[in-house]
């Protein structure tokens, strides 16, 4: 290996980085995101169903990597947790393109592809291709109640899109700002958890 490549991939932080010129410099801890996932940031407490039965999720949402994505951190209010995801939203400001990741407790082949979509007025929208069947999220934002819902549906075999989740999201708490890394994964309010079933993306 040529010792060039060698500098560039190892040494790169230290001695072999030429300072960029300060008009490309890095955005710094500028909030980078759209408006709209600005408005998903704080503790939420999601409830709803998946396929018809009752859930039950603590959430924090708010920037992440300065400010690049949005982090959303699910964990089911069980006791204890049986579910767990983590997802990670990004934005084109301009064209409104939308990428997303989806990771979860169900481990690394269910954390690809990842899903795209677009922001529209007040909703997220996206799909994510998995090779099984497609699933699309739909997140809308209700500015004058605050509060977000998320459809989750499935493609079914005949092309039709059918119903898998759906969750009403309520604001517990807001979030500092700025804040460009994310907070304990303890929700303000973590007393009295109930059992609840797991929020699975089970694809059977």
């Amino acid at each position: 290996m040529r010792l060039s490549t060698l500098c560039y991939l190892f040494l790169a932080p230290l001695a072999c980085r030429t300072p960029a010129p300060e008009a490309a410099a890095p955005p710094g801890n500028r909030d980078q995101r759209p408006a709209l996932l600005q408005a998903l940031d704080g503790w939420w407490r999601m409830e709803g169903d998946v396929l018809g039965e009752a859930v039950a999720y603590d959430a924090w949402a708010g920037p992440t990597l300065r400010g690049a994505f949005t982090e959303i951190h699910m964990l089911d209010s069980a006791t204890p947790p049986a579910y767990e995801a983590r997802i990670f939203l990004a934005a084109d400001p301009e064209s409104g393109e939308v990428i997303a990741h989806w990771l979860d407790s169900f481990g690394g082949p269910y954390s690809i592809p990842h899903g795209s979509g677009e922001l529209t007025g007040n909703r997220i929208v996206f799909t994510v291709p998995y090779p099984e069947r497609p699933f699309r999220d739909t997140f809308t934002f209700d500015p004058g109640e605050e509060t977000w819902s998320l459809v989750i549906e499935a493609r079914g075999e005949g092309g039709d899109w059918q119903h898998f989740a759906a969750y009403r999201w309520r604001r517990t708490a807001p979030l500092p700002s700025p804040q460009f890394q994310s907070p304990p994964v303890t929700p303000p309010t973590s007393a009295g958890r109930e059992e609840s079933p797991s929020r699975s993306r089970d694809r059977e």
